[in-house]
């Protein structure tokens, strides 16, 4: 069973504040469990969360240099 995290712990682990991981929340961008009126959010889903929204590098070709007009 995955470890559930409470939102400051989500927000730590983001490095952000607690109002970062309550917009996804709301915006139903993220997995979440209610106990009774208490939120948590299971682990997976911020390990989804992340590589999901992880930007690869862009590969830059070498330019050749022009020569003076």
């Amino acid at each position: 069973m995955d470890r559930l995290l409470t939102v400051q712990e989500v927000a730590e682990r983001l490095g952000t504040g607690v109002r970062f991981p309550r917009r996804l929340i709301e915006e139903r961008r993220i997995t979440f469990v209610k106990v009774g009126r208490h939120v948590r959010i299971p682990e997976s889903a911020v390990n989804a969360f992340v590589v999901a929204n992880t930007v690869q590098p862009l590969t830059v070709r070498p330019v050749a240099l022009r020569g003076a007009a």
